[in-house]
């Protein structure tokens, strides 16, 4: 595995057409100056100075996606009112198709919305946060719009990506279903979010450390813990590629179908300021390198790289291949 290995695979992603279901998230940035101390309560009073609206949730792999030159499609439920009109804009905008949103009328549109003071930092703080949303399980007659939105686009992708935030969407029997219609040359690719079970007999399945050791209900600490616990996962979930665990600055941990495993380092970085949709970054990198033909190493690998990007700025941010290049060119690990 080298980075000039990596560098070559980079132009391979332009096109690859990914189907993204889940749940589909409105961030909402509020920037404000921060002035002065309120006479009311102990707290920052701001001068509001921009509003920010950015793909969150579901929708930022497929922004992820389509800032590498792929193409995306998002399979989610919205509802009836103003925040849904805006998070159909803000979709548009960076190019990802929407024509398979569902509407419900009777759950609001998740929107998590950010206070953030600006202090004369090189990005401004996160003073508070509000998150609007409903949990309720999706009724029947939504999950059958969603599937039948699913099925339509299945059969032109290379891969569906299901990005599970746990707001009811990707319920059991819709992922059972998908897993029955696709073809056997649709990769399926999971960000479990420590919902592992349902996603068993797919090819790709990505936790983080925390959700790795909940499942499996013990501590994990060291190389041969994280390895240990990805061949576990892959083995269980019978999954066809292999188990992803990310571990923050300590890296990622593979372990393929074959019994292989591979500890893939984080490129060297110290500007970390918001680790904020590197997840997302990293499963939406590594299922379109899979769906080229890339190793689950090197896809490990370069999801890396791209998720370094991320952390160096404030909120969710979709890298781009001449961004992604720098990286590979630029950081050791």
């Amino acid at each position: 595995m080298t980075t000039e290995n990596l560098r070559h695979l980079v132009p391979k992603l332009e096109g690859c057409r990914i189907l993204v279901i889940g749940d589909a998230i409105l961030d909402e940035y509020l920037v404000g100056k921060a002035t002065r101390m309120s006479r009311e309560a102990p707290v920052p009073v701001l001068e509001f100075e921009e509003r920010r609206l950015i793909p969150g949730g579901a929708a930022n792999p497929a922004a992820n996606i389509v800032s590498l030159n792929g193409l995306a499609a998002l399979v989610s439920v919205i509802g009836a009112d103003s925040e849904a009109t805006a998070l159909r804009q803000v979709l548009q905008a960076r190019g990802i198709e929407t024509d398979a949103l569902v509407v419900d009328a009777t759950r609001p549109t998740t929107v998590k919305t950010r206070i953030m003071a600006q202090m004369g930092l090189r990005f401004p703080q996160q003073v508070a946060r509000l998150d609007r949303l409903s949990r309720e399980p999706i009724s029947a007659a939504v999950e059958r719009r969603l599937r039948a939105a699913l099925f339509e686009h299945m059969s032109n992708v290379d891969a569906v990506l299901f990005s599970d935030y746990q707001a009811g969407l990707l319920t059991p029997e819709l992922v059972a279903a998908a897993r029955s219609n696709a073809s056997e040359r649709v990769l399926l690719t999971a960000d479990s979010q420590g919902q592992f079970d349902k996603y068993n007999g797919f090819g790709l399945v990505k936790c983080n450390a925390a959700e790795a050791e909940a499942y499996l209900r013990r501590c994990l600490q060291t190389n041969e813990d994280f390895a240990a616990a990805a061949q576990e996962i892959c083995t269980r979930l019978k999954l066809t590629l292999g188990m992803v665990i990310t571990r923050g600055g300590d890296g990622v941990t593979v372990a393929t179908a074959a019994g292989e495993v591979t500890h893939c380092p984080t490129p060297a970085i110290v500007d970390v300021y918001d680790t904020v949709g590197a997840g997302d970054t990293a499963v939406a990198v590594m299922t379109m390198a899979l769906a080229v033909g890339a190793s689950l190493a090197d896809a490990a690998m370069l999801s890396n790289y791209a998720s370094g990007l991320v952390v160096r700025r404030v909120g969710n941010y979709s890298p781009t291949p001449s961004e992604l290049i720098w990286a590979l060119e630029t950081w050791r690990v």
